[in-house]
């Protein structure tokens, strides 16, 4: 899984995403996008560039800690991801 922030510094959060669905290396591993932002538009923009999911930080920090082991717990044993490269 990759952790994407929209607002991340030297690169845009958009342009990561644009960058990892246009490499055939990367494509496949799932990409979730973790920020403070709640505006539609980059709900709708993150998905419509391939996000996987779009999750939006906690403010506090113990309920931030819930959101990463609930996302670990999803993607790596729930979820059943493509074979090969992307194994567990």
């Amino acid at each position: 899984m990759i952790l994407v922030d929209l607002n991340m510094p030297r690169m845009d959060g958009r342009e990561a995403l644009k960058e990892i669905k246009a490499d055939s290396d990367l494509r496949r591993i799932p990409v979730v996008v973790l920020t403070t932002s709640k505006a539609e538009e980059d709900i709708y923009r993150t998905y419509d560039l391939g996000v996987n999911s779009f999750v939006t930080k906690p403010v506090m920090f113990e309920s931030l800690v819930d959101v990463m082991k609930t996302l670990g717990k999803y993607w790596f044993e729930i979820v059943e991801l493509p074979p090969g490269k992307m194994e567990r």
